[in-house]
């Protein structure tokens, strides 16, 4: 199973700034140093090009991203200021699914973005510490480069896939899965294909209960060639961003269960780390990390 990493395109932020960019460079060096995975099973990706952000993105936005013309309104929505580094970041993180995703589709059976998940960018807008919505670039780059036919993004941030929901409404070919707070960010919510909203508070058995019925309902009503994952720590307990209740072995059980699914239809599956926002980094890296190695078992045993 290939990792694909950007960690060391440092998107520079101002201190206190509540966005835990260490995580990635974490998470990795954890992986490296578990022994689990040799130095060889992580490569950096291409940055996403023009080309591949343009079938899920305005042309317009693009350019002025690049160009460094966003208002200081649409940097405040994103929540970073626009330096060159974070364009680079965002290109190369959207790369990084792409690749996960090409990897997965050529014989890996799943491929990882150590970052990714960016679900609340929009077509002609950032929002929400996403500048380039990876999952639908990468969706629509491996139908266009792959050949694939139909796509299931399965979509397990505590905050709702707004701005993939938005980019991809109308198109048959990408089934969108978002399962969320109902309360939490976005306060307005788009329409996915399907949307399932959880209460505050939710533990782990009604949250793996929700997700149960709803990764039937996507098996019964598409027959995906590939799944984009995004396996979320915030719905952690302990996240100060997540209003849920989720455990620690709660989240392990989710990603087996995703996989499981996924393995018994014989679908590929590329997984992204998305969010994360406990008050105690190593927790959110705890979480990636057992995603991660749940992923390497399903690709070696799958």
């Amino acid at each position: 199973m290939l990792l694909f990493y950007a960690d060391h395109f440092v998107l520079p932020l101002p201190p206190g700034h509540r966005f835990p960019m260490d995580k990635y460079r974490r998470l990795r060096e954890r992986l490296l140093a578990s022994g689990e995975f040799a130095a060889a099973d992580f490569r950096e990706p291409p940055a996403a090009s023009d080309e591949q952000l343009m079938r899920a993105h305005d042309a317009a936005y693009i350019a002025r991203v690049a160009a460094g013309e966003l208002s200081a309104a649409e940097q405040r929505r994103i929540g970073f200021p626009w330096t060159p580094a974070m364009v680079e970041r965002s290109r190369r993180s959207a790369g990084a699914t792409i690749e996960a995703a090409r990897s997965a589709l050529r014989g890996g059976r799943v491929g990882v973005n150590l970052a990714g998940g960016t679900h609340h960018a929009y077509r002609d807008f950032g929002s929400g510490f996403c500048v380039f919505n990876d999952s639908a670039v990468a969706a629509r780059a491996m139908q266009a480069e792959e050949g694939v036919g139909q796509v299931a993004i399965i979509d397990c941030d505590v905050h709702q896939g707004d701005g993939t929901a938005a980019i991809l409404a109308g198109d048959a070919s990408i089934f969108t899965f978002s399962m969320h707070g109902a309360k939490n960010f976005p306060a307005h919510k788009q329409i996915s294909d399907l949307d399932t909203e959880l209460p505050d508070d939710c533990d782990d058995k009604a949250y793996l209960d929700a997700l149960q019925r709803g990764l039937d309902e996507v098996f019964r009503r598409v027959r995906p060639e590939l799944v984009h994952y995004l396996a979320g720590a915030d719905p952690f307990a302990g996240d100060r961003l997540g209003r849920l209740a989720v455990s620690k072995a709660g989240l392990l059980a989710r990603d087996r269960l995703v996989l499981q699914c996924c393995q018994a239809e014989g679908i590929p599956v590329s997984v992204a780390m998305a969010g994360g926002y406990a008050d105690d980094i190593d927790d959110i890296v705890d979480i990636h990390v057992a995603t991660v190695r749940t992923a390497a078992a399903f690709a070696r045993d799958g």
